[in-house]
């Protein structure tokens, strides 16, 4: 979380003041000397621009609010177009890691 607190710019004090704490909780927070409660992650996650499952641990992917709008738009999609779009992706990264390979 401090890393990402940082990359933004934000100080503790920031932080809280944005998710409604102060920023000595963010520190406890950062330092691991409390854990916060699903409802303060989520806030957290909000703030930060990055998913919940970032914020645990669970993946060390940071995704950006504007990549995951776009997840979801083609996660609600018919099965048939959701196809379609993971094809388009699929021919597009196959085609930028043959130019690596040639590059």
């Amino acid at each position: 979380m401090m890393l990402i607190r940082k990359r933004k710019k934000l100080s503790q004090a920031a932080l809280g003041k944005i998710i409604g704490t102060s920023g000595d909780v963010i520190g406890r927070y950062e330092r691991g000397d409390i854990k916060p409660s699903v409802d303060v992650v989520a806030k957290l996650a909000d703030a930060l621009e990055v998913s919940v499952d970032y914020l645990i641990g669970k993946t060390s992917i940071v995704i950006d609010k504007n990549t995951l709008e776009r997840i979801e738009e083609i996660a609600a999609l018919p099965e048939d177009k959701r196809s379609y779009v993971f094809n388009l992706i699929d021919m597009c990264l196959r085609d930028f890691k043959a130019k690596n390979v040639y590059a």
